[in-house]
């Protein structure tokens, strides 16, 4: 039996493993209604509850009802939202992002719980021996990105960079994930890996400013609070002339230069594909695989490319900007 614990708060405690099915029941007249807490607003977020709700719309039509939460970044509001959704007997609840999930998980062991753009289930849930099934009433979709190939795209994007900052909020445990994983990778083509935590939007100036004033570029994982806050990163770098590889598109276009990125949209399609199943079909939740993004995209901006003098491989796509 596995015990998880919510790392939101004072670390509330999940309920353990049930065997018992987690399907729910449509009302009386054949509709669903579903919560949505999604932890902030930016363009990644943003984009997986639109694939999200997109699918199940298509699916469902007019049988279906969102309620979509925004926690402007704060895990409390998420634990607000998610106990609220509970009072309010939900279908389904779609959490996206990691501390989101983490509120869901505490708030119930009944409602059906699908998160997306999470990095790593078994991180955020505090699962051992994770073998890609979270059980009991949770599943979803994971942002993890192949940090291995991520590394070896910021060598061939920065060839002659030798120390490499990484730029991450210490609040948000994916991140610490990430940052973990690539840093070796980083290690072992034998680059110097500096890590930059900041704990929130408060103190994220000085440290990148810090962390600019000593790396030859900086990397920024499938982090929420940065991707947030691309505008303040962006003006720090480029005054300082430093680099930037980003693990994911939204945070490039707002600030990087290149990045290895899932498609966010899809990602949340695929989460409501996942949800259509469980709420039309009667699938186990319980029993459902987390799942990954299928194909990942090389993408550059080439204003900030060419404002930096860097040369960018032929097999790396023009970001658009809207």
């Amino acid at each position: 039996m596995k015990k998880w614990i919510s790392a939101i708060g004072a670390a509330l405690l999940c309920v353990s493993l049930t065997a018992c099915a987690n399907t729910p029941a449509a009302s009386a007249d054949g509709t669903y209604k579903v919560g949505v807490i999604q932890l902030v607003q930016h363009v990644a977020l943003d984009a997986a509850t639109e694939g999200f709700q997109a699918a199940l719309t298509e699916k469902l039509g007019d049988k279906v009802s969102f309620d979509v939460q925004n926690a402007s970044g704060d895990s409390a509001t998420c634990a607000t939202i998610a106990n609220s959704f509970v009072s309010n007997s939900v279908d389904l609840i779609m959490a996206n992002a990691t501390p989101a999930l983490q509120a869901a998980c505490a708030s119930t062991d009944q409602i059906p719980i699908l998160g997306t753009s999470v990095t790593d289930y078994a991180t955020a849930l505090e699962i051992e021996n994770w073998d890609g099934i979270v059980g009991k009433n949770i599943s979803g979709t994971s942002d993890l990105a192949p940090l291995d190939q991520q590394a070896t795209c910021l060598h061939e994007i920065f060839p002659d960079a030798k120390t490499i900052g990484i730029l991450y909020c210490s609040a948000e445990p994916n991140s610490a994930y990430q940052v973990s994983a690539i840093t070796e990778y980083l290690e072992e083509m034998g680059l110097t890996v500096k890590q930059y935590s900041f704990s929130d939007s408060n103190d994220l100036s000085g440290v990148c400013t810090t962390a600019c004033g000593e790396v030859d570029a900086l990397y920024i994982p499938t982090d929420n609070t940065a991707a947030n806050n691309t505008e303040l990163i962006n003006n720090i770098a480029t005054s300082a002339g430093t680099p930037i590889f980003c693990g994911e598109e939204g945070i490039c276009k707002g600030c990087g230069v290149a990045t290895l990125s899932i498609d966010y949209y899809a990602l949340g399609y695929t989460t409501g594909e996942m949800a259509y199943e469980v709420l039309a079909n009667g699938k186990d939740i319980g029993t459902m695989p987390v799942e990954y993004a299928p194909t990942f995209a090389k993408e550059y901006m080439p204003d900030r490319a060419a404002a930096l003098g860097i040369t960018v491989p032929d097999d790396y796509a023009a970001i658009v900007e809207e």
